[in-house]
């Protein structure tokens, strides 16, 4: 086992990260918690004067002191087990919290590429069934060190008291237990480990479900789906099965060894006991000992188990929390251009792995002015807007903006000159003035009524429930194509900065949408640097400049009158999709 995941360092790892600032709080639960523990054993060494000196030895006077100090006992224990459960409740929901809002913070930091080779049904569970299974490791393991150690103590220290010979023959069975327990533990987190598989593999199939219901149903497709989910479902079920087994072995164990010792008590101190050596309360203190010792060993026993199965989630995060994204910060980041910039591609060569995306591309998109990149599919288009907004890095070449090589600016920095409007609306299941004001808090009333008249957002509000205040469902659904767009609009429109993408905006709207999203997009792009995807050329004839892209390179550029007159790849294309409108 190596260092990084052995218990030790992985409890380690867990108390830095995580428990540190709850100090205070887990120090008086384990106090309590000792409290609690002492308790079994005083409970246990009162059955010795309750049955000397009150049951046998009639001793009417002690029966009031004995019961007077049985029920201090059990108010005592009733006491320090609420406070401790509350104080541990409140640490472990807090570190929960802290552990998901870290790792979901962390996820959002990692390139593009890791979130396309993780589904986000796989994420989920990562996030949620993962620090779940963690959170009840402090919890199992502070109460065994604190409650269960203590108890343990306590009362062998009663039992040894009264006779050190009977608690070696109830102990006798205990050394069988290690290797049997050590093959168990490794078993488990095997299992665990499967388990959490697993379950990230039921999220994702949920997440792709739902999100594609609509495909499914025109496909008739649901008893696939419903087969592959089952499936998922049935291996989970016998991977949980198998780990609960596992938890549940070296308590079962202890079970077993904890009859026969006492069995072996019950022949060797009672010949004892018939012949007067010893009392039956010294027997009643040995025995309530021993049999209270054993249900805090069981505990403890199940500790291991329950170790196994969250290591393995440790582990799986520790493995997220460890990974670095490539795209970063420079060491010493140069201010973003202030204004309306231009913006350039200096030979520009991307790559996915072994596929060129592209290749030694090289334009000039002249400030305040609207320059469109059209071409086949494939061509390079997106990624160009992928390596503006450094979603990916150049492989060799650069992308400047104002002057500024994107790579010497701080991200964020960077982000902030964008405004994105796309074909697919990027709408939350939130309302609709959220999705525009996206968490803001400082704008002005008049200037949101602004950004809506401008965006035509305003037209269709009265058609809605709630007006602004009317939820926009899950991805927008409850808003047509061309609503959402403009709500998309009237986002970037508040935005407000000085390069607008424009990705395809109108391509999936129909004529009366298009109209009055392209008349929203036109007020948008004034006075600021435009960028725009288009596969339909109509939509861009009127651009400053046309960049005609194919296999990675720019091929032409030019006016659309320009590029037609050269009868060369734009005439082309022009010409394939003039026909094809005209069928």
């Amino acid at each position: 086992m190596s260092g990084q995941d052995n218990p030790r360092g992985l409890l380690i790892w867990l108390w830095r990260r995580y428990l540190r600032p709850h100090t205070g709080m887990l120090a008086l639960s384990v106090v309590l918690m000792s409290l609690e523990g002492a308790m079994f054993g005083a409970l246990s060494y009162m059955m010795k004067p309750m049955f000397d000196k009150v049951f046998v030895g009639g001793q009417t006077g002690a029966l009031a002191w004995v019961a007077a100090l049985i029920f201090v006992i059990f108010v005592i224990r009733a006491l320090a087990s609420v406070g401790q459960k509350v104080l541990l409740a409140k640490v472990s929901q807090r570190t929960l919290a802290a552990m998901r809002t870290g790792l979901l913070e962390h996820l959002m930091t990692l390139d593009g590429t890791f979130h396309q080779m993780n589904p986000p049904g796989y994420l989920i569970q990562r996030i949620d069934g993962d620090t779940e299974a963690i959170s009840k490791v402090w919890r199992t393991v502070i109460t065994g060190a604190g409650r269960d150690v203590v108890a343990l103590i306590s009362l062998f220290a009663v039992a040894i008291g009264v006779d050190w010979r009977w608690t070696l023959i109830a102990l006798l069975g205990a050394p069988l237990l290690v290797l049997p327990a050590t093959i168990v533990q490794r078993k488990v987190r095997l299992n665990a480990r499967r388990a959490r598989e697993i379950a990230a593999r039921q999220s994702t199939r949920l997440d792709e479900v739902f999100h594609g219901i609509l495909p499914i149903k025109l496909n008739r497709n649901e008893a696939y789906q419903s087969r592959r989910y089952q499936d998922l479902t049935q291996s989970r079920i016998q991977t949980e099965v198998q780990t609960t087994t596992g938890e549940a072995l070296v308590p079962g164990m202890i079970d077993i060894l904890a009859g026969a010792g006492l069995m072996g008590v019950l022949f060797y101190g009672g010949a004892e006991i018939i012949d007067g050596q010893k009392t039956v309360g010294e027997f009643m203190a040995f025995f309530t000992a021993i049999g209270l010792a054993f249900e805090p060993l069981r505990r403890l026993g199940a500790i291991s188990g329950v170790w196994q199965t969250a290591a393995a989630g440790i582990e799986r995060i520790r493995a997220l929390l460890s990974l670095t994204p490539e795209l970063r910060d420079p060491a010493v980041p140069i201010p973003a251009p202030v204004g309306v910039p231009e913006v350039r591609l200096e030979a520009a060569v991307v790559r996915y792995g072994d596929l060129t995306v592209l290749d030694g591309a090289s334009f000039v998109a002249e400030a305040g002015k609207t320059t469109a990149l059209v071409g086949a599919s494939g061509a390079g288009k997106s990624t160009v807007f992928n390596l503006l907004t450094r979603l990916v890095d150049p492989a060799s070449g650069a992308a400047v903006i104002g002057g500024v090589d994107t790579r010497a600016m701080r991200l964020a920095d960077l982000r902030a000159l964008f405004s994105v409007v796309s074909q697919e609306a990027l709408l939350f299941d939130e309302t609709v003035r959220e999705n525009i004001l996206l968490g803001r808090s400082d704008v002005a009333e008049a200037e949101l009524t602004r950004a809506l008249d401008a965006a035509y957002v305003s037209d269709f509000l009265p058609r809605l429930p709630n007006g602004l205040d009317s939820p926009a469902g899950p991805r927008g659904s409850a808003l047509s194509g061309g609503q959402r767009q403009r709500v998309a609009i009237a986002r970037a429109l508040l935005r407000d900065a000085p390069i607008l993408l424009l990705d395809e905006a109108t391509s999936a709207l129909d004529a009366q949408s298009e109209r009055m999203v392209q008349e929203a997009l036109d007020g948008l792009s004034r006075g600021r640097t435009t960028l725009v995807i288009a596969h339909r050329l109509s939509t861009v004839r009127n651009a400053d400049k046309i960049v005609v892209m194919d296999r990675g390179r720019v091929v032409e550029e030019g006016t659309h009158e320009s590029l037609l007159s050269q009868g060369g790849a734009y005439a082309a294309l022009y010409q394939l999709q003039f026909q094809e409108d005209a069928e």
